[in-house]
């Protein structure tokens, strides 16, 4: 069964400087309806106008990464990490004991538009890291990449916890098809374009829950870019007791 969840149900967040869509609850938007899925706590939106971003802040205990559809992100941290996000690159920071970090845009003229997703780690209280690495757009058209894994397997960047991210670009004629344990829950999220996903049209922003579906079908894109997180089949109420 595929839960789906239209971009215009997200919550909004508009500080001038940043326009942000919320797929979950974070900060001042809240709907107990919403608090993540599975491990997956955080899909944000962000849109940051030029030279602008957020400033120096703690995180601890949780996995960050971050997608930049367009423009490039500075990244800076407390464990000397300073690097530029372009599209292309997934940026992962386990936050562990504690981190400090900055996101601004790179750029003086042009807007970055990234998203910012959290997944919860399975052990809390590890040593912080960060992890940067480019997959490009041959990697992942017509095809599911898998970029975040807890094994790092086929290159990706090793995730702790127990959960896979691929991303996709579609157009045309292009499909592909991602098997499912039985025992495992989805969640797809639309980053731009249309894709058709097991029979259902999805737009820009657009994402769905996935539960007891053995497989995920993704045709009939329209310049798509799809994330997609393979979890554990637990209800995120489960994770706080």
């Amino acid at each position: 069964m595929l839960e789906i969840r239209h971009a215009n149900q997200r919550g909004r967040a508009e500080h001038g400087w940043l326009s942000s869509r919320h797929t979950f609850s974070f900060a001042n938007y809240h709907d107990p309806k919403q608090n993540g899925f599975s491990d997956l706590l955080v899909i944000n939106d962000d849109r940051v106008a030029p030279a602008q971003g957020f400033g120096k802040h703690p995180h601890r205990d949780m996995e960050i990464f971050s997608y930049v559809l367009e423009g490039a992100l500075e990244h800076k941290d407390t464990m000397g990490t300073g690097s530029v996000i372009v599209p292309g690159d997934i940026q992962l920071m386990s936050a562990g004991t504690g981190v400090a970090h900055s996101e601004y845009n790179h750029s003086k003229n042009e807007p970055v538009h990234f998203l910012q997703i959290w997944i919860a780690p399975a052990r809390q209280g590890t040593a912080p890291r960060y992890q940067q690495q480019h997959f490009s757009a041959n990697d992942k058209r017509g095809v599911l990449r898998l970029v975040l894994s807890p094994d790092a397997a086929d290159g990706s960047l090793q995730l702790q916890q127990d959960a896979r991210v691929y991303a996709g670009l579609f157009d045309g004629a292009e499909t592909a098809r991602l098997e499912l344990a039985s025992d495992r829950y989805a969640y797809v999220h639309v980053a731009r374009g249309t894709i058709t996903v097991n029979g259902v049209e999805l737009g820009e922003g657009d994402g769905a829950r996935v539960r007891g579906e053995e497989a995920l079908t993704f045709s009939q894109g329209h310049d798509a870019e799809v994330l997609v997180f393979d979890l554990r089949n637990i209800e995120t109420s489960a994770l706080w007791g």
